[in-house]
Parts: C-alpha cells; sequence; structure tokens
C-alpha cells in the first residue's frame, strides 16, 4: 500500500480494491488502520495476516498409518503422528533468548475418516506455521524451558480417557483451535500435501 496518498476518513475512502478480502480501502486509511494494529478486516474481520507462533524450528512432524482403528471410528485406520523436537537454544521469540529448552517427542493419532484426513492437513499446516508447540513451562511437571503443546489440542491416547478415544466432540474442537490460530477448512492443501 502507498501510504503518501490523502484521506479524511476510513468509511468513505473505498477508492482501491484489496484483491484477497475483494473489499475496497483507500491505500493510507488501511495502512492507518494496520499500523494501529487492526490486523483483522475492518469490514468481514476476515485476518489480514497468516499467524505465526513460536514453536521452535527444529522440529519435525512425520505420520504412519497404524491398520487398526481408534475406538469409535470401527471402519477406519488409525494415524498415528509423531512430533520431535531435540534440544536446543532459545531464539529473541522465545521466553529466555540464549538459555537452553528441552525438547519433547509426542504421539498423538486421529481416525482416517475424511474428517481426520482433513485434520491431519490442517495440522501439517498448523505445524508448518510454528502454531502446534512453544517454549514455556510444562503443567504436568513443572520443568521450565522445555518444548510444550502451544494449546491446539491433540488426542495422545488411542485407548478410552481424557486422551483418547472415543469422543464425538473431539473434531469439532480441533477444527474451532484450529480455527482461531487462524486456520481454516478453507485453507486445506488438499489430498496430496
Amino acid at each position: 500500500f502507498d501510504a503518501s496518498s490523502e484521506a479524511t476518513s476510513f468509511s468513505a475512502c473505498l477508492s482501491q480494491q484489496n484483491q484477497t478480502l475483494s473489499h475496497a480501502f483507500h491505500p493510507h486509511c488501511i495502512n492507518t488502520w494496520l499500523k494501529s494494529g487492526g490486523g483483522r478486516c475492518p469490514v468481514c474481520r476476515a485476518s489480514l495476516h497468516i499467524m505465526t507462533g513460536t514453536q521452535p524450528k527444529n522440529g519435525t512432524m512425520s505420520d504412519e498409518l497404524l491398520h487398526h482403528s481408534l475406538p469409535g471410528f470401527p471402519s477406519a485406520l488409525t494415524r498415528r503422528i509423531r512430533y520431535y523436537f531435540p534440544d536446543g537454544v532459545q531464539g529473541p521469540e522465545h521466553p529466555n533468548p540464549g538459555c537452553m529448552y528441552l525438547g519433547t517427542t509426542r504421539i498423538a493419532y486421529l481416525p482416517t475418516t475424511p474428517e481426520g484426513n482433513l485434520a491431519f492437513r490442517l495440522l501439517k499446516l498448523a505445524f508448518s506455521r510454528r502454531l502446534i508447540f512453544r517454549v514455556g513451562t510444562s503443567i504436568s511437571t513443572g520443568i521450565d524451558n522445555t518444548v510444550i503443546w502451544a494449546g491446539i489440542h491433540h488426542k495422545t491416547s488411542q485407548t478410552p480417557g481424557p486422551f483418547g478415544f472415543p469422543d464425538p466432540n473431539y473434531l469439532t474442537i480441533l477444527f474451532d483451535e484450529l480455527k482461531s490460530n487462524g486456520i481454516t477448512k478453507d485453507d486445506d492443501p488438499g489430498p496430496s500435501s
């Protein structure tokens, strides 16, 4: 945007098309809006930027299919997701820059239903945007400066219980948590990813 253009009021300045949202904004006005912390479209409230997190950059995400089903999904295989982070040094985006952090390995599960496969593709996108983990204090161990979940919940058990299946609401909750992190079903890169 060209911030040198003149404008008298945001609501009246609709002279230039914003291609992504199909809303028109005067360049000076939208620049003022964005510089004041307005990260969402003032008309429809859609995010104007891609959210990224502070997940350490040295992690990996892999998956494999297990030839059995999860409780509640008798006709689907099980996808096991493995996240791995070696120990590392905190960067400027972390709580204690220059200090070491402890890595982690986490395992999670999804059914290979159409919704489960979509969830996996969106989780891959969230991982690439560094949204699934962060450096902080572990709630379960109390250890500080370690890689922990960043708020997108995963099922870490294949058996019934609070962290396992069956859970008829889990995928709905997962899609809501992804959406709150700027990732929606519209961001689905498709089955080949």
